[in-house]
């Protein structure tokens, strides 16, 4: 979306003021509609047990890195058990020992809709955090940021095991990271682990790329250390000769995925770790997205398809590029040769016959997982990370009572944006054939339940790319243009474009039945990739300290 498209009111600075008060309004400037949503079974009993989240961004007054993550309770019926906990990693929130970023949940609630959106409120001793859902079944979800203290996106998952003993967390592992430097500059890190031993002792490889500066394949000396389990968060450090021991608190979903959050203000970084056990690269087409920031800290979005060799190799692909707001005119042709064998945890380096942006060729460090390809840029034109996968369908399921959640998450020139939504998608070739609620987070400006309705249209062939559109989106919040590339029958990997003054990455995915989480099974659980941090232009603020 475009917000540059209209003037902001001046009910902005009220509502940042009542959502810090804890008084929570979804309506901003612009008028939101009274159409019903969707009517697709979902309520608060969808929302029962141990939930996983998280989601990254800024915070709303100084652009600077937040990131938020825990673990909480829900009952069942809209209320959240005191006893979870909440990770607040603020670059403008500094901590004092014996303070830690993280927070206990001492109460809550949440409200969820049938149409599966809805708000979950979490109560701390430093504020009051809201976050947005949209749940796709009654175990995953996608969430952002909705309370006015910032914004962000990421993912809410239902917790299926505790971790009770290291030797259930040997691995191996792979893992993608992004967010800011201490500098605030664009940092994005990826690599892979395994826990060798009794005591917790890691071994492993990483990659960095911070605002640019690339030290790629450095050895990891790491160790691992378990909490209460439960909603309280375990323990992980990664040590490299080039940026020192970086702590990170983790929760885990399984002892096969993680969210992962930096606590040691040494680097502000968060994102997901998965299992590698069985994971390879796959022989087939593919679809990707890379997203994050230019060598000037602009933001940029690339997406497209390839077809792998299944060792690292692109025979060919196509890609279109959001950078700073301009897209390509037309796709962008490239080819990927690896620039040798697999190394530790499958990792492969892969130089491409162009560039994306300027300057250099572009350079893909790519590990497999058992939640596709985690993919880091490694050269010195731009710090972007992203996802790759294997593509078993062309067209995604269509029906006026098919559902799906859709999240985007990015930036235009003046500030961070991230979008919930749901929509039901009617067959291809009708027009309308969207029609859904949105909700948008313009860097602490929150407006919700704007209408949703466009018109998704397939290209040509059998490609699984397409565009979807929508003219616009309440009455001050401009239109939507999204390119989408479809993995399988219930999901798919988009990006803004072409849109010249925005640029947003994020998925869709199918809505199961409530309670019937195996109807969504052709859906990967995909959380949205380390969010690499976009400088935008800071608002009025000072830094907060938090004794």
């Amino acid at each position: 979306m475009n917000p540059l498209s209209s003037l902001k009111c001046a009910s902005r600075v009220l509502t940042a003021l009542a959502a810090i008060s804890g008084i929570f309004l979804t309506a901003g400037c612009g008028s939101s509609s009274s159409t019903p949503p969707n009517q697709n079974g979902f309520s608060n009993s969808s929302l029962s047990g141990t939930y996983v989240f998280s989601s990254s961004g800024v915070d709303e007054a100084n652009t600077l890195a937040l990131a938020l993550a825990g673990a909480f309770k829900a009952n069942g019926d809209g209320t959240i058990a005191s006893g979870g906990t909440i990770d607040v990693v603020d670059q403008a929130l500094i901590y004092t020992p014996p303070s830690t970023p993280a927070q206990a949940i001492t109460a809550g609630s949440y409200s969820i809709g049938s149409d599966g959106r809805g708000q979950i409120k979490l109560n701390t001793a430093v504020g009051n955090f809201v976050l947005a859902v949209v749940l796709t079944s009654s175990s995953h979800g996608l969430v952002s940021e909705f309370d006015g203290l910032g914004t962000g996106s990421g993912t809410i998952d239902l917790q299926t095991a505790t971790i009770t003993s290291l030797s259930q967390i040997s691995g191996p592992y792979a893992f993608i990271l992004g967010g800011a430097d201490i500098n605030n500059n664009p940092m994005a890190s990826t690599g892979a682990f395994v826990n060798t031993s009794a005591n917790g002792v890691v071994t492993g490889i990483q990659d960095f790329n911070d605002n640019t500066s690339t030290f790629l394949g450095e050895n990891m000396f790491a160790s691992a250390s378990l909490g209460a389990g439960g909603t309280a968060p375990l323990s992980i450090t990664f040590g490299t000769s080039i940026f020192g021991s970086l702590v990170f608190d983790f929760y885990p979903i399984s002892a096969t995925q993680w969210k992962l959050i930096e606590t040691d203000y040494s680097q502000f970084l968060s994102g997901d770790a998965f299992t590698q056990t069985g994971a390879s690269i796959p022989n087939s087409p593919m679809v990707f997205t890379m997203a994050g920031g230019s060598v000037i800290g602009a933001p940029v979005a690339i997406g497209g398809l390839m077809i792998s060799n299944g060792s690292g190799g692109f025979s060919s692909g196509l890609a279109d590029i959001n950078n700073v707001g301009t897209p390509s005119t037309v796709q962008i042709p490239f080819t990927g040769t690896p620039a040798g064998p697999a190394g530790f945890g499958g990792r492969v380096q892969v130089n491409l016959d162009t560039n994306f942006l300027t300057g250099a060729n572009t350079v893909w460090v790519i590990y497999p997982s058992a939640a596709g390809l985690l993919m880091m840029e490694g050269d010195g034109d731009a710090v972007t990370a992203g996802v790759g996968y294997a593509q078993t369908a062309t067209t995604f399921t269509s029906g006026t009572s098919v559902g799906y959640g859709m999240n985007l998450t990015g930036a235009n020139v003046q500030s961070v944006v991230d979008n919930i939504a749901q929509f039901n998608a009617a067959a291809a070739g009708t027009t309308p054939n969207v029609t859904g609620k949105l909700d948008e987070n313009d860097q602490g400006f929150v407006i919700g339940g704007l209408t949703l309705t466009g018109t998704y249209t397939p290209d040509a062939g059998s490609t699984g790319r397409g565009s979807l559109m929508v003219p616009a989106i309440g009455t001050a919040n401009g239109s939507l243009a999204l390119e989408y590339y479809v993995i399988n029958s219930g999901s798919a990997l988009v990006i803004e474009f072409p849109d010249n003054l925005q640029v947003t990455s994020g998925t869709f995915q199918l809505q199961a039945t409530p309670g019937a989480d195996a109807a969504n099974a052709a859906t990967p659980v995909r959380p949205l990739f380390a969010k690499v941090h976009v400088k935008t232009s800071a608002k009025a603020g000072s830094k907060k300290s938090q004794p």
